[in-house]
């Protein structure tokens, strides 16, 4: 199955890192609305996405360093921002409260991304769904899926901003 699919071990690997990660980003996300460390999926979420950014550096199935890579540190530059806002915000107030919760979200987005790409130019077997990162329908599944993050995003920041007014004293 794997020659099939042309996944090496590693490569193996790295995705099931990534469905872990978006399996426990999923959760949190449904469950709280938001993915934070503070939840055992949320934790798992960031940890599993961090370790999918980095062996995802170590893969070259498209030549050298490229697009995939960048993905991969702007995913781990989101996560750090992320966490470390996540640990200033503690009191759900504040500009810190939104880059965590938003940048957490943002890397959700990102999973998107090679996930279309690497099983849409695999699957279906023989005649894959698309004939390379560069194709018009993959690029606009990733701008729906893009509009869709921002959707969430103004939810998240409408569920925040009504947070900090309930914390806030009158």
């Amino acid at each position: 199955m794997l020659s099939t699919l042309n996944l090496s071990v590693f490569g193996t690997f790295h995705t099931l890192l990534a469905l872990v990660a978006v399996a426990a980003g999923i959760i949190d996300l449904s469950r709280r609305g938001e993915i934070g460390s503070g939840t055992r999926p949320g934790l798992t979420y960031i940890l599993f996405t961090a370790a999918t950014a980095i062996t995802g550096l170590f893969i070259f199935r498209h030549g050298g360093f490229g697009a995939p890579h960048m993905l991969a540190i702007a995913t781990l530059a989101v996560l750090a921002v992320a966490w470390a806002a996540e640990r200033r915000a503690r009191a759900a107030t504040g500009l810190s409260r939104y880059v965590a919760v938003l940048g957490y979200s943002l890397t959700l987005f990102f999973h998107l991304i090679p996930g279309l790409t690497e099983t849409g130019t695999r699957v279906p077997l023989g005649s894959p769904a698309f004939s390379g990162p560069e194709d018009p329908m993959l690029k606009a599944l990733v701008g729906a899926g893009f509009l869709v993050y921002l959707a969430g995003a103004a939810v998240q920041a409408a569920r925040i901003r009504r947070t900090r007014r309930e914390v806030a004293p009158a």
